[in-house]
C-alpha cells in the first residue's frame, strides 16, 4: 500500500484534493489507519485517479464526475455526457467571441470619440409582463401624453396594483419616421387581471431580447440614442427584430423638469446569421 504523500506524487494530486475526493466519494483510500488517521492507497487506484483527472481536464465538475464513474464502463452513457460538454462548451465559446467582440467595439469607440458614443448600450431581455395598453393614431409624439391619460381614467376604478417592476412604456407602430398621425400604443405592467375597458385593453406580452440605452434629460436626445443602439446592434452582429420603444423610469409623471427624465431607447433584436456562422 501507499502512504497518501506517495499516492500523491504518482497520481499528480495535491494531498488536500485527496482528501476531499474522500469526503465526496470519489476515491477513498483502501485503508484508513483508526489510531493515526493515515490514509493508504493501492497502486491498482492509479488508473481511476487518472480517469478524474482526464474528466476534470475535459471541463466536467466533480458532482458530474461522480455520476460519469458511475457509468464508465458504458459507452453510450460516456458519449452522451461528452456530447452534452461538447454543446454547453460550444455555447460558451459563442458567448465569449460575443463578449470579445462587445469589447473590440467599444475599444474603438474610445479610441474615435473619447467615449462611448456618449451612451452605454447594453442587450438584456425584457421578461414576460401583463400590462394595460392603449393604442391610437395621434396627431403627434408631443400628444403622447393623451393616451397615458385615457389609461389612467379608464382604470382608475379598477385599482390596479402596479407590476414589480413597473414597466411603463410607449410602442411606435409606423414603419417609418412620421411627423403627424403618429400609431403609438402606450402600456403599463400590472398584477392581476382585470377587464378590458372602452380602450384600455389587458394582454400578456411574452419576452423579447433588445439592444437598449439608457439617457438622462430631455426628449430631444431620441436622435444621438438612436444613432448610438442602431450603431451597436451593427457593430455587433445583431439585426432589428420589432418595434422599437421607450421605458419611462422617469417621465413627466413624476417631473416636469426635462433634465430629470430618465428613458432607455429599445429595439428588438437578433442575431444575424452571418454573425451566428462566424
Amino acid at each position: 500500500m501507499l502512504k497518501i504523500g506517495d499516492f500523491s506524487k504518482l497520481s499528480r494530486i495535491t494531498i488536500r484534493m485527496l482528501r476531499h475526493y474522500d469526503e465526496i466519494g470519489i476515491l477513498h483510500p483502501v485503508d484508513v489507519d483508526h489510531m493515526t488517521g493515515y490514509r493508504y492507497y493501492s497502486e491498482a487506484q492509479l488508473p481511476l485517479a487518472g480517469r478524474i483527472q482526464a474528466l476534470k481536464d475535459l471541463g466536467f465538475g466533480l458532482s458530474v464526475i461522480r455520476e460519469i464513474l458511475a457509468k464508465y464502463e458504458d459507452a453510450r452513457e460516456m458519449e452522451r455526457f461528452l456530447v452534452i460538454k461538447k454543446q454547453e462548451m460550444e455555447e460558451e465559446e459563442q458567448m465569449l467571441q460575443q463578449r470579445i467582440r462587445l469589447l473590440d467595439n467599444a475599444i474603438e469607440w474610445l479610441r474615435k470619440d473619447g467615449n462611448i458614443m456618449g451612451y452605454d448600450v447594453s442587450l438584456k431581455t425584457l421578461p414576460k409582463r401583463y400590462v394595460a395598453s392603449v393604442r391610437k393614431v395621434i396627431p403627434s409624439f408631443a400628444h403622447e401624453g393623451m393616451l397615458w391619460g385615457i389609461l389612467m381614467e379608464e382604470t382608475a376604478p379598477l385599482h390596479m396594483q402596479d407590476g414589480s417592476p413597473c414597466y411603463t412604456l410607449a410602442i411606435f407602430h409606423d414603419g417609418e419616421y412620421k411627423e403627424q398621425d403618429v400609431d403609438v400604443e402606450v402600456q403599463k405592467s400590472v398584477i392581476g387581471t382585470y377587464k378590458d375597458t372602452e380602450h384600455v385593453k389587458f394582454k400578456t406580452m411574452p419576452p423579447v431580447e433588445i439592444a437598449s440605452a439608457v439617457y438622462k434629460g430631455s426628449y430631444e436626445q431620441i436622435g444621438q440614442v438612436n444613432e448610438a443602439v442602431a450603431r451597436w446592434i451593427q457593430d455587433n452582429g445583431y439585426e432589428f427584430a420589432g418595434l422599437s420603444f421607450s421605458i419611462y423610469h422617469v417621465s413627466p409623471h413624476e417631473t416636469q423638469n426635462p433634465d430629470e427624465y430618465v428613458t432607455e431607447v429599445c429595439y428588438p433584436v437578433k442575431r444575424r446569421e452571418d454573425s451566428i456562422k462566424s
